[in-house]
């Protein structure tokens, strides 16, 4: 690990002045966990995911593993309401985090129940997760998962995506999605960030980067917070909501917050992006996702809200 003071970056940038060892520590959500052990706190949050998972898939009309693509692994499951037509609803997408190394699909249908019973499809998608995957690959993956939404449900009733953590990163990059390749534009109505990192710099001086193995450029290439300004808005209703825990450690409420800021004020003017910034009370970076099983929690009944707005 090295230091990273003075290695060139603008003094602003907190982190700069950070030793190695206090930036792996802000980068380490479950040393921020307040009611559990670090490695407890991930095991429940494994544990919870799969069960939602195994609960959605028993009792839920769905179809699993559909492919997006023809790479290994490129597949999304797919949950429907029980009582619907299953082209003509909001489809909800949830890009899970695991810092781009590890997650799955298969523990990921956290909100499956509480969306499915009031009328929305929920997708989860995988990507290929790092040391295999490249970010970039990962990125253009999970546009790819995002167009092949809009093409297979045309007459969908608008296009949600959520993500968790990294996932939150990769759910920001379709801010900034060139659609034109891919020869459909999504009807893209809302993102959900939830406990994200958009500026990937710090990333790079943290042991996460062993398996990324990002450079500086890679990591600026693929940071929505340098580029979202000059994105266009995909539609003048489309809403972005970016959330952070309570217990999220510092620099993941600065990366929410910077976001949160930088989202395009002369689009804001314009009524076109609407942005909105939540810190929600007595979570932490794991709950805040947990809790997304509960149709009662304050972030699934957000999420429902912006929906059927």
């Amino acid at each position: 690990m090295m230091d990273v003071s003075g290695v060139g970056f603008p003094s602003k940038v907190p982190w700069k002045k950070m030793s190695a060892e206090e930036l792996e520590n802000q980068y380490c959500p479950s040393r921020w966990v307040v009611r559990l052990g670090a490695e407890e706190a991930l095991r429940t949050y494994s544990q919870i995911g799969i069960e939602a998972t195994t609960r959605a898939r028993a009792t839920r009309k769905s179809l699993l593993h559909v492919p997006y693509g023809d790479g290994e692994g490129e597949k999304v499951d797919i949950y429907f309401p029980d009582e619907s037509s299953e082209g003509s609803l909001p489809f909800f997408l949830f890009f899970h985090g695991g810092y781009w190394q590890s997650g799955s699909k298969d523990e990921s249908a956290f909100m499956v129940h509480p969306l499915t019973a009031q009328g929305v499809a929920v997708v989860i998608v995988a990507y290929g997760i790092a040391p295999k995957g490249t970010l970039d690959h990962m990125v253009d993956q999970v546009t790819r998962s995002v167009a092949f939404v809009q093409k297979r449900y045309p007459s969908n009733k608008g296009i949600y995506l959520c993500g968790h953590s990294a996932g939150a990163h990769l759910a920001a990059m379709m801010l900034l999605a060139d659609w034109t390749k891919h020869g459909v534009t999504p009807n893209l109505r809302g993102f959900f960030l939830v406990s994200g990192v958009f500026d990937l710099e710090p990333i790079v001086y943290t042991s996460q980067n062993v398996a990324l193995q990002l450079t500086l450029e890679d990591a600026q290439r693929n940071s929505p917070q340098l580029k979202v300004a000059q994105a266009q808005p995909v539609d003048p209703t489309c809403r972005v909501l970016v959330v952070v825990g309570q217990f999220d450690s510092p620099e993941f409420h600065r990366q929410s917050w910077e976001f949160y800021q930088v989202l395009p004020v002369q689009t804001l003017c314009q009524g076109e992006w609407k942005a909105s910034f939540e810190e929600l009370h007595d979570v932490d970076h794991f709950e805040i996702v947990e809790n997304l099983t509960q149709k009662d929690n304050v972030l699934t009944q957000i999420i429902l809200k912006t929906i059927f707005q």
